[in-house]
């Protein structure tokens, strides 16, 4: 389709020859795909959807919601040495019982041998070196070079450089297609359809993420003081977020898990997890957001005013001298797991 909203009036028959998916996943791809490209008063008809009936249905662009325009794009924010550095450096790795929870939808809806996972928007490689312990061969990908260059060695992980939306994986050779922390940031619909073309029968599908709004705790400190002072850190970035995440990337989550055709599939809410790190690296990881980054690019005084007055507040309430003081972070994930049928 051409891209940008080009198109009065779009006219779809008899698809389900079309032969690229199961017929619901293809429906659903199609429709977002038509609402990015049709004008504000566009028209769409659908004809023959299912074999069993033939019908017509229109719909108006009109009614239909910035965040299904916005979804057939991607965004490329995590690609500069030094950040990919700083990712590194600071980026919380998903926990091992997290990982554990997906090894075992995998284990109950596929079940063994665990060949190949292909970890999409790996970034540095932190999730991906954990499904290594559970997996014969891994391949993890990231759009980024330099993200890449920057990866963990691990002997049966394989990074390559590549679009979510161009999988370097064979089709239906995959047992586990995973994103961590970074599906919100991929082409979702076509994402998704690499996903199923490159997933085995009954292959899995995992994506991970974590709200951004991490509690700071540490013993004999008043917890709500620490957590104003890292909300005003979080109000001050919002401003600078992607405006396709809104506040918060979850929406996003929850749209796609109900596009998602597959019956097999869970949404989990909330799983929170605690780590202690130094208050330095709770400062890094928040400066590796896309949102500091993007306020650093703009104004970089700004940027590390904003990060060292957040680091001497936090310490003047702890009452402690040193940025390397142990704290406690509460990390907030929600996650989508999927298993694709055994037929098409």
């Amino acid at each position: 389709m051409p891209k940008g909203r080009t198109c009065s009036y779009i006219a779809l028959m008899k698809t389900t020859g079309m032969g690229l998916g199961p017929r619901r996943l293809q429906k659903k791809l199609f429709l977002t795909e038509a609402r990015w490209v049709l004008r504000p008063s566009g028209c769409m008809a659908q004809l023959g959807f299912d074999h069993d009936n033939v019908h017509l249905h229109s719909v108006e662009t009109s009614s239909l919601t910035s965040d299904m325009r916005r979804s057939s794009m991607t965004y490329r924010l995590f690609e500069g040495k030094q950040h990919a550095e700083e990712y590194l450096k600071f980026r919380v790795s998903p926990p091992d019982h997290l990982i554990q929870k997906v090894v075992d939808f995998v284990e109950k809806k596929k079940g063994r041998p665990f060949d190949l996972a292909l970890d999409v928007g790996c970034g540095s490689g932190q999730g991906s070196v954990l499904l290594a312990k559970h997996f014969a061969s891994v391949v993890a990908t990231d759009i980024s070079p330099a993200q890449i260059e920057m990866a963990m060695a691990v002997p049966n992980v394989t990074y390559k450089v590549s679009t979510a939306e161009d999988l370097p994986t064979p089709s239906g050779s995959v047992d586990l297609v995973t994103a961590m922390s970074a599906f919100h940031w991929f082409d979702r619909p076509r994402f998704l359809q690499e996903a199923h073309r490159v997933l085995k029968p009954r292959g899995c599908l995992a994506l991970l993420n974590y709200t951004l709004n991490m509690e700071l705790n540490r013993e004999g400190c008043c917890s709500d003081t620490l957590n104003a002072i890292c909300e005003e850190f979080y109000v001050a970035l919002r401003k600078h977020v992607s405006a396709h995440l809104g506040t918060t990337s979850k929406p996003l989550y929850q749209e796609s898990y109900e596009a998602i055709p597959y019956p097999d599939k869970e949404w989990h809410d909330c799983l929170r997890v605690s780590k202690t790190v130094p208050l330095s690296g709770f400062i890094g990881m928040v400066e590796s957001f896309s949102s500091y980054q993007t306020l650093l690019k703009k104004d970089p005084v700004e940027a590390r005013r904003l990060s060292d007055q957040t680091t001497n507040r936090l310490m003047s309430a702890m009452k402690v001298t040193s940025p390397d003081t142990e704290v406690v972070v509460d990390v907030k994930y929600f996650y989508v797991l999927a298993c694709k049928p055994a037929e098409d």
